[in-house]
């Protein structure tokens, strides 16, 4: 049986009808547990159907289903997943599993609440992953609000969870507002809420005529983004949302949603705007490298020291997508995964602490490495993807990253400090997670450590853990698997370096043996030899000479 026509939407309303089940199922014993679990490793199942049917020779949108929904205005149900959603789709529906059996006996209470509310999360993720109408996509982008917002407020852990829960709500839902604006300012303009017929109207300057209108709605797009992922300096929110909501939640509360959306719509709607602002965004995600991993140094609260840490892990992300270039696109968008899964292990080990002490105070720990050897064997394999150790996942998306940002760097005949600004954040982020490690597990014992006798991990945990240490060492060692079908999105969006460099590319129809010869204009009219420093996207190239784009999703250096 055939699939692929419908199986987007069994991916995202598989967990509303979990969801719903667990609403008539009565809350006895385990029942909420097994429930949320056995949904979610359905869904999980249903995602691997994307890559195992994947084309990863061609571009575009694949699995689509388009039809009409709302005639006025013109809404219609619009999925489909290209290289750039098929692993953030995958990997949140790997990550649901794994929260539930981390909150197996983290909530005593409420538990139908708290798993009905969850599933519904799930539901609202793969929505905006799979949303290629404007106005279907905002829908799920705000009703991601609403259950992590309750999540927050109901089962934090103390009594500031309600002020974390309306601070992460308004830093969200405001510009999400603004937002809403500036999409019903493009359906005036376009009469569509399409997203690629949008992109191809961008692609032709087609949108609109009036600049600064153009300008505002790109900003308006990006202030939304931008809070969610965080971007600094509007990272007001994290810290107290992080340290308040519950383990399952902290998985899936940073990063990828806002990271997505940039690409696909403030990259895809306005690509002009985001080229233009693209320096601002680069020295903003390598100080938020920096003030990421500073900040967690100091920390002595766990949790905390993660929020501002994962800070940093998602600046890395920021800092590749905005370079425009292969490597820092297929760079961040595989950091965005791989802060996805070490975020998830990191939060998930430190829930367990939590467990067994009841406290985040590092102070109150020290030489558990004795007494849980297979706790801190989990903590030092975390510790060592997070920091990107080679032939971990990590170290694949940060060398990725700063390749690019190097590449961008000389380009734009600009300084390169803000990227060894940025590469010094791997020292410090080895040195707080380390810190981390030797407070927590060695040295002599704590107050908490030595009056309380806690527990090494137990089946379930192990259950929980491991898949994700398995993830680490497969894609560090085989990241070809992944970057294929990044690569698709990466190789699409760069855009040839010399339209924002100091550079003018001038394109010689002359070929010899299938090689196009380029040569390079200076500003002031002399010519020089083409210099290996940026990337060209082989179908606009082929614009440019009038041909048949290549069927290749490889970039072409010049």
């Amino acid at each position: 049986m055939n699939f692929d026509p419908y199986i987007l939407s069994i991916i995202t309303f598989v967990p509303l009808a979990g969801a719903l089940l667990l609403a008539l199922l009565p809350d006895k014993g385990k029942t909420m547990q097994w429930g949320a679990l056995a949904v979610s490793l359905f869904t999980f199942l249903c995602t691997l159907h994307l890559p195992a049917h994947y084309d990863y020779s061609a571009h575009g949108y694949q699995f689509v289903e388009n039809c009409p929904w709302i005639a006025a205005p013109a809404i219609n149900y619009h999925l489909g997943v290209d290289g750039l959603s098929l692993w953030l789709i995958v990997l949140t529906g790997f990550l649901a599993p794994l929260g539930v059996l981390i909150s197996w006996n983290a909530i005593p209470k409420r538990k139908k609440t708290f798993y009905i509310l969850f599933l519904l999360q799930q539901t609202a993720m793969f929505g905006v992953f799979v949303a290629l109408d404007l106005f279907l996509y905002y829908a799920y982008w705000e009703l991601t609000l609403v259950p992590m917002t309750i999540l927050i407020a109901t089962f934090g852990r103390t009594e500031k969870r309600r002020a974390a829960a309306i601070k992460y709500f308004l830093y969200a839902f405001i510009p999400s507002a603004i937002l809403l604006v500036a999409v019903l300012w493009l359906y005036v303009q376009t009469g569509t809420f399409d997203v690629p017929k949008l992109t191809q109207l961008a692609s032709v300057h087609g949108i609109s005529a009036n600049s600064p209108a153009l300008w505002l709605a790109s900003l308006a797009f990006l202030a939304a983004f931008a809070v969610k992922v965080p971007v600094f300096p509007l990272h007001g929110w994290l810290s107290d949302a992080v340290a308040e909501a519950p383990t399952a939640a902290v998985m899936v509360l940073v990063g990828k949603l806002g990271l997505y959306s940039i690409l696909r719509f403030s990259f895809g709607i306005f690509p002009d705007e985001s080229h233009r602002i693209a320096p601002l965004m680069i020295a903003l995600a390598a100080i938020g490298i920096v003030y990421g991993a500073l900040i967690a140094l100091v920390q002595k609260d766990l949790k905390r020291l993660a929020a501002y840490g994962t800070l940093g892990h998602v600046s890395v992300a920021v800092l590749g997508i905005f370079t425009f270039t292969i490597a820092g696109l297929d760079g961040g968008i595989y950091q965005t995964l791989n802060e996805g899964l070490g975020g998830a292990a990191f939060f998930m080990l430190l829930g367990l602490l939590y467990e067994r002490y009841q406290t985040y105070d590092m102070r109150e720990y020290g030489g558990l490495a004795a007494k849980f050897p297979w706790m801190v064997t989990l903590f030092v394999i975390t510790t060592l993807s997070v920091i990107g150790l080679p032939m971990l996942n990590g170290f694949v998306g940060e060398f990725l990253v700063f390749s690019g940002s190097m590449q961008w760097s000389l380009a734009h005949g600009s300084s390169f400090w803000w990227t060894a600004l940025a590469t010094s954040g791997v020292i410090l982020t080895a040195a707080y997670m380390l810190w981390m490690i030797q407070r927590v597990f060695y040295g002599d014992l704590g107050i908490k450590s030595e009056t309380v006798t806690g527990w090494d991990l137990d089946a379930r945990e192990h259950i929980a853990l491991w898949p994700l240490v398995a993830v680490f060492l497969v894609m560090g060692l085989a990241s070809p698997y992944w970057t294929k079908a990044i690569d698709t999105f990466g190789a699409a969006a760069s855009y040839p370096m010399s339209i924002y460099s100091p550079y003018v590319v001038e394109y010689n129809k002359t070929h010899h043996h299938g090689h196009v010869t380029l040569s390079i204009r200076n500003a002031d009219g002399t010519m020089q030899q083409p210099k290996p420093i940026g990337v060209v996207d082989p179908s606009l190239a082929a614009d440019a000479l009038n041909k048949p784009a290549p069927q290749t999703n490889k970039g072409a250096r010049y």
